[in-house]
C-alpha cells in the first residue's frame, strides 16, 4: 500500500464517519442504513443489543420517535489493516431536542464510536459500529 493509497482510504473512511452523523441528523434513515454492509452490526451509544443487518438497522432508526439532533464528530482515528479492512474510532458530542423544538431538552452527551469497516464495491462501509457514552453534560 502506497502512502497515497493509505491517505485516500483514511480520507474516505473519515468522510463516511462524518456522513453517518449528518445523515442521522437529517433523518435520512435509508442512507444511514446504506453506510453498513448487508450484514452490518450497530450498537447505539446508549447501549442495548446489537442491531444486525442493514434492513434491521433501517427499521431500528425508522421506528425512533422524531427528534432534532446535532452530532459533532471529532478525533477521527483510522487504522488500516489492509486496503480492504480497517478500524476507526471517533469522539462525539450529541445535542437532542424533541422534533420542532429549538432548545435541547436533555443534557449534552459525549462519547463516540468504535468501528470495523470493509471496502465494498460501493466504497467503505461499516461492518460493525459500536457507540459508547462517556459523560452527560448538564448546564443547569
Amino acid at each position: 500500500m502506497t502512502p497515497l493509497d493509505r491517505l485516500l482510504a483514511e480520507h474516505e473512511i473519515a468522510r463516511l464517519i462524518t456522513r453517518f452523523a449528518l445523515l442521522n441528523d437529517t433523518g435520512d434513515w435509508e442512507a444511514v442504513a446504506a453506510t453498513f454492509t448487508a450484514d452490518g452490526r450497530f450498537v447505539r451509544p446508549a447501549g442495548g443489543e446489537p442491531v444486525v443487518g442493514r434492513d434491521a438497522i433501517l427499521s431500528s432508526f425508522a421506528s425512533r420517535p422524531p427528534r432534532k439532533s446535532c452530532h459533532l464528530i471529532s478525533n477521527i482515528l483510522v487504522d488500516l489493516a489492509s486496503m480492504d479492512e480497517a478500524t476507526a474510532r471517533c469522539s462525539m458530542l450529541l445535542y437532542t431536542a424533541p422534533a420542532g423544538e429549538a432548545a435541547a431538552s436533555s443534557p449534552a452527551l459525549t462519547g463516540g464510536f468504535r468501528d470495523r469497516l470493509a471496502r465494498t464495491a460501493n466504497g467503505w462501509r461499516f461492518v460493525e459500529r459500536v457507540g459508547f457514552l462517556d459523560l452527560k453534560v448538564d448546564f443547569k
